[in-house]
């Protein structure tokens, strides 16, 4: 199947603290993965991992510091000469939609505006259908809309809202942060089972950035696990989180509460003290809480392990 987006190799590194006590925090570290055509890929991990990062480097709102982006073929410098057309191969949709627009202006002139920064109709009467067409996609129309300011939506309809203008343009890549997680609980599987018929129906590749593992496993193809900037384990979706491999991602699932009032949770999970030391000595960022860590854990770092179609990062699987 046609590959839509490759990332290799992408590295981020920030600097932070004054100019004599300058130190340097790897958010994303050397990882690869790609993207099909009519797929959804799932970033998945804890808060800091470097997914939203990852996300902001495709986009180009930051520049990696090593790596390589190719979108359609394309590397992503090459994109940055026709900035506006990248927009339109590439949107993305936030995790606070009431941020997303702006509050003085109406979200049908909203609308209207982005239609026509973009060319995309010639008059007002081509918008208007234009509009109309992508808001009846995620069940709205113009109407419901029309001179409504976007504090007088619910959260769930402003969501819907922000997918509709990210799909004016017609992109052939979505990327959704955290879509889901400022959506009332009731709300929350409309707009999960929204990006599967965008899949399914338009053809949209999407990449779904999130830290709930239920709802990755509902609408994704592949999954990949990020744990401190790097993606310890990749695959179908199926395979990692029901069979998981590495054991950072069975910590995750096993995080998942059960509606059973006869499995309760016995176990504390804590950070170990020791967890940063191990990461200096250039082992396995996870073998500070690791509880199968082993002594090459603490000092070398694993290498890609190809279990049939799943990739994980641990010594475990050494031969």
């Amino acid at each position: 199947m046609e590959e839509i987006l490759k990332v290799k190799n992408l590295t981020k590194v920030f600097s932070i603290g004054s100019l004599l006590f300058r130190s340097k925090i790897i958010a994303v570290d050397n990882i690869s993965f790609h993207l099909r055509k009519s797929e959804i890929l799932t970033l998945a991990g804890e808060s800091g991992c470097g997914k939203t990062t990852t996300a902001k480097m495709i986009l180009g709102f930051e520049e990696p510091t090593s790596g390589e982006i190719v979108l359609e073929g394309r590397s992503i410098r090459e994109w940055k000469r026709e900035r506006k057309e990248f927009l339109k191969r590439v949107q993305a949709v936030f995790q606070n939609p009431f941020e997303s627009f702006n509050p003085l202006l109406t979200v049908d002139d909203i609308f209207f505006e982005t239609v026509y920064n973009y060319n995309l109709a010639k008059d007002q009467n081509e918008a208007r259908k234009i509009i109309d067409e992508k808001l009846k996609v995620v069940g709205l129309s113009l109407e419901d809309i029309y001179g409504r300011y976007p504090s007088e939506l619910s959260g769930g309809q402003l969501q819907r809202t922000s997918i509709a203008r990210a799909l004016l343009s017609n992109p052939s890549l979505l990327i959704a942060d955290e879509p889901v997680s400022m959506v009332d609980a009731s709300l929350r599987m409309s707009i999960v089972n929204l990006f599967a018929q965008l899949r399914d129906q338009l053809g949209v590749s999407i990449i779904y950035i999130t830290h709930d593992l239920a709802t990755a496993y509902y609408v994704s193809d592949r999954i990949a696990i990020m744990f401190r900037g790097d993606i310890v384990e990749m695959g179908p979706v199926e395979k990692v989180l029901e069979e998981p491999k590495h054991p950072y991602t069975r910590l995750l699932r096993s995080s998942i509460p059960e509606p059973d009032p006869d499995k309760k949770w016995h176990e504390d999970i804590t950070v170990a003290d020791t967890e940063y030391e191990e990461y200096l000595k250039g082992g396995c960022k996870f073998s500070g809480r690791c509880p199968e860590a082993r002594e090459i854990c603490r000092h070398e770092k694993p290498r890609e392990r190809f279990l049939e179609d799943v990739m994980v990062k641990c010594h475990l699987y050494d031969k």
